[in-house]
């Protein structure tokens, strides 16, 4: 898989990195530093080469690296607050959701096998390497992976603008919140096995956000940084 970015280059694991390519015109003294302090093996290239081998905004810095090694249930370890995706669909919101889980303690997104977005190289460069903090958990099924953090003391918000004002709401305890798809939401199936449904209150005309700015307000605030 190839990424690009410096800052993605600078949040990674040195393990995943197979080898480096930087454009001879970067003078940045912290990705030198960078690649020298962990012996990643780089190449000083053109950035015509750069441009043919990535056609985005790769800042001088392409990075060859694994494949994302997906995890698994039984890689939570004592997490009170966990997120799960149903089905999103857009790399851009998955990365800025990552993102924003990261900076507000989440350890672990759970997401669906099928008919969902997977961590490639957007979803790197959007997140700015925080896949490297936060453990991304794909499961078979939705509705028996909630079962299973039910029976483990979870309690389950979904998200409806129906639902309860996230205001007046106790998230004291384990918790999941569930965020759905950006232009269906939630599906319906899911939506019934939740212990509740909350919403975040709206003062103007527009009555639903995008998925990536619902998520992160709902983060903070269940995560009682707000």
């Amino acid at each position: 898989m190839l990424v690009f970015g410096k800052n993605v280059l600078l949040m990674m694991n040195p393990k995943e990195i197979k080898k480096v390519y930087i454009s001879n015109a970067i003078k940045d003294e912290e990705i030198k530093k960078f690649l020298t302090e962990n012996k990643v093996h780089y190449v000083v290239t053109s950035n015509d080469v750069l441009n043919k081998m990535c056609q985005k905004n790769h800042q001088g810095v392409v990075i060859e690296r694994e494949e994302y090694q997906y995890f698994s249930l039984n890689d939570i370890k004592n997490e009170e607050f966990l997120l799960i995706l149903d089905h999103l669909e857009d790399p851009h919101n998955f990365g800025a959701i990552i993102r924003t889980a990261e900076a507000a303690g989440v350890k672990s997104i759970i997401i669906p096998k099928d008919r969902s977005v997977s961590v490639n190289d957007t979803v790197i460069k959007t997140s700015v390497g925080t896949t490297a903090n936060v453990k991304i958990i794909k499961v078979t099924n939705l509705i028996d992976t909630i079962k299973k953090l039910q029976q483990q003391g979870y309690f389950i918000y979904g998200t409806d603008m129906l639902g309860k004002d996230c205001r007046e709401v106790d998230f004291s305890g384990k918790k999941v919140l569930i965020i759905g798809n950006e232009g269906k939401g939630m599906s319906s199936l899911v939506r019934t096995h939740c212990d509740e449904m909350i919403k975040i209150p709206m003062n103007g005309e527009v009555n639903s956000l995008n998925a990536s700015v619902a998520a992160g307000i709902l983060l903070f605030k269940m995560g009682g940084l707000s």
